[in-house]
């Protein structure tokens, strides 16, 4: 029983790793995951870190995808223009589960029993997202590391977020590593969240409801909900530029999860 139950729940989660089809235009993106490779000027930034979340886009459909604010490649935006950031938090269990997890021996070592755990800042357009500006030093260094220290699952993760959303904010990586510590402290985690025991399945209302309850100031249309299939893989919650407070997100809200059954797998 628990082998099949294992492979059920193994056909689920293993499309998380799935990567996106090569883009016919470079302009076909989702939130943090375009089909494109990744800028010249950031070589290999689009592999799994080590120890790190990847990125879990929402599912494609017409009605999920939209242009973003791009220039010319490598240079994708203007650093500091943009309207609010998306603060991504991955349901860890999900990510575990792919191979990429089983190379983050840190994180999904048995017993760590994480759950939601920081995927990334993103600044973001009402339309589209901007992505490897051009400024700043492309690696921060040891003190702006050290702001980021017990925010993101692992360091790996921690620099290659600076590559490609950090610059982008027109701070400093110590700043900005700042910003990303203070917009995590923003969210609190409904408890059924905060220490996974076991496979959950929710209804999409229902885990919306848990965010609200937990955060008063939130609301609906400020927060969206990512799955790969039926498997929860990321709430991404969207703040105001200054960082104090929620903000409604019209794009990142819609739905792109099934309405119920979705799977939120437990910790190894």
């Amino acid at each position: 029983m628990r082998l099949l139950r294992a492979l059920a729940l193994a056909a689920v989660l293993l499309p998380l790793h799935t990567p996106a089809p090569r883009a016919q235009d470079a302009d076909d993106c989702v939130l943090d995951e375009c089909a494109g490779e990744a800028p010249d000027a950031a070589p290999n930034s689009s592999a799994p870190d080590a120890g790190g979340a990847v990125p879990l886009p929402a599912p494609a459909s017409p009605d999920q995808t939209f242009t973003a604010r791009r220039g010319p490649r490598g240079a994708s935006g203007v650093a500091g223009d943009f309207d609010f950031y998306v603060l991504a938090l991955s349901w860890s269990p999900s990510f575990c589960r792919t191979p990429a997890g089983e190379r983050a021996q840190d994180q999904c070592a048995p017993g760590a029993g994480l759950g939601f755990v920081t995927h990334g800042l993103w600044p973001q357009y009402e339309r589209g997202y901007p992505q490897y500006c051009r400024f700043g030093a492309p690696t921060p260094s040891r003190i702006a590391l050290a702001q980021a220290a017990g925010v993101y699952p692992s360091e790996g993760l921690a620099r290659h977020e600076w590559r490609a959303h950090g610059v982008c904010s027109g701070k400093s990586p110590t700043d900005y590593f700042a910003d990303v510590r203070r917009a995590r402290a923003l969210v609190t985690i409904p408890p059924a969240f905060a220490s996974p025991q076991g496979d959950q399945s929710w209804a999409r209302l229902d885990i919306e409801r848990a965010f609200l309850a937990a955060n008063p100031r939130l609301r609906p249309g400020m927060m969206g909900i990512a799955c790969r299939r039926s498997a929860l893989a990321e709430m991404r919650i969207c703040l105001t530029k200054d960082l104090r407070d929620f903000r409604a997100c019209p794009e990142v809200a819609r739905p792109a999860c099934p309405p119920d059954a979705i799977l939120a797998p437990g910790p190894l």
